[in-house]
């Protein structure tokens, strides 16, 4: 494994990080609240999952206010590990009656994820959504009080745009806060060709976002890439020569965000440089994510196997050449 290190946070931080919106996370979590009869052997899975996540050198787990957080937190505690593992939670996350980026919200998430997670810091904290109309400085106000009181380390952003962060980072300047020092906007190889979700999802990926990655390439701000798999798109499932094996193996969502003629073109690419290389389709994608060598790059991803983290970690340190990310990406033409 890889590591890294970021302003504000104490420790290295794994590149790549495991996110725990995986349905055998989901399942725990639900049990807790189900009173299921099933509820050790739950427990006992997602436990044994994140066990494998660790043995794999992964320091750092992302979860937020609506997933993970419980079975995290069951097992850190279990595990007496707290001291060695980096916490990255999001919060101010939307509902289904409003949006949720206010200070107030910012508060009760931040302290609901610290009894849920079973301690008193989070080392990294996202804004999950961002509402555009929301004042900035009551945000970043909430959030170095945050800091303040011991609770937070670095903080940041998910979906945002550079000019709200931008904003929130000249309020702070102005007013001697600590800014904003990480994002995670979706960034990978494919290209997101709409919002998955809806609501203000935000990419950095495709030929339109170019001033984007320049920007945070100047900034040498961390990205944490989701999606960077895009949704099962690169997961050797789906064939090039096979269209229709994209609606059998990926979720509607995928389906919406990442199926078109450029992105089968891209995965044309990956099998055809997998073979050569004697690796597999998703380690091209998860490399070509990390030869991205003008980008602070740490990859979310969510393997359900030990194996497949173990490749990801593999792909992590596999080198490749500008040319051959060039053509990977559509920008050049012929094969190096």
């Amino acid at each position: 494994m890889i590591y890294g290190n970021i302003e504000h946070v104490e420790k290295p931080v794994s590149r790549i990080v495991f996110g725990t919106a995986t349905q055998i996370l989901f399942n725990a979590f639900r049990s807790v609240y189900e009173n299921a009869p099933d509820f050790e052997a739950r427990l006992n899975a997602a436990f044994a999952l994140l066990d494998d996540m660790y043995a794999e050198g992964v320091n750092c787990f992302d979860c937020a206010d609506h997933y993970g957080e419980e079975p995290l937190g069951e097992w850190l505690e279990a595990r007496g590990l707290r001291d060695k593992v980096l916490i990255l939670a999001k919060g101010a996350h939307h509902n289904r009656w409003r949006k949720r980026v206010t200070d107030f919200d910012i508060l009760h998430d931040v302290h609901n994820s610290l009894a849920k997670l079973k301690t008193n810091h989070l080392d990294i904290y996202m804004l999950h959504r961002d509402d555009p109309e929301a004042a900035v400085g009551p945000l970043m106000d909430a959030l170095n009080r945050c800091r303040d009181e011991g609770k937070l380390g670095a903080f940041g952003v998910s979906n945002w745009t550079i000019p709200r962060i931008e904003a929130a980072n000249d309020y702070a300047a102005k007013h001697g806060l600590q800014p904003f020092t990480v994002s995670s906007p979706n960034f990978g190889l494919a290209d997101q060709i709409c919002d998955l979700w809806g609501g203000g999802c935000v990419t950095i990926s495709g030929p339109a976002n170019v001033e984007a990655r320049r920007w945070y390439a100047e900034q040498k701000m961390p990205v944490f890439a989701y999606s960077s798999m895009a949704r099962g798109f690169f997961s050797g499932r789906v064939r090039s020569n096979d269209p229709s094996s994209a609606e059998r193996c990926m979720d509607e969502f995928g389906i919406k965000g990442y199926v078109c003629p450029e992105n089968f073109e891209r995965l044309c690419r990956c099998e055809i440089l997998a073979k050569e290389k004697g690796v597999t389709v998703p380690q091209i994608a998860m490399a070509w994510l990390f030869n991205q060598r003008e980008l602070n790059i740490y990859a979310l991803t969510s393997p359900t196997k030990r194996e497949h983290m173990r490749d990801n970690v593999t792909a992590s340190a596999l080198k490749l050449t500008d040319d051959e990310c060039r053509w990977l990406n559509l920008e050049a033409e012929v094969q190096p």
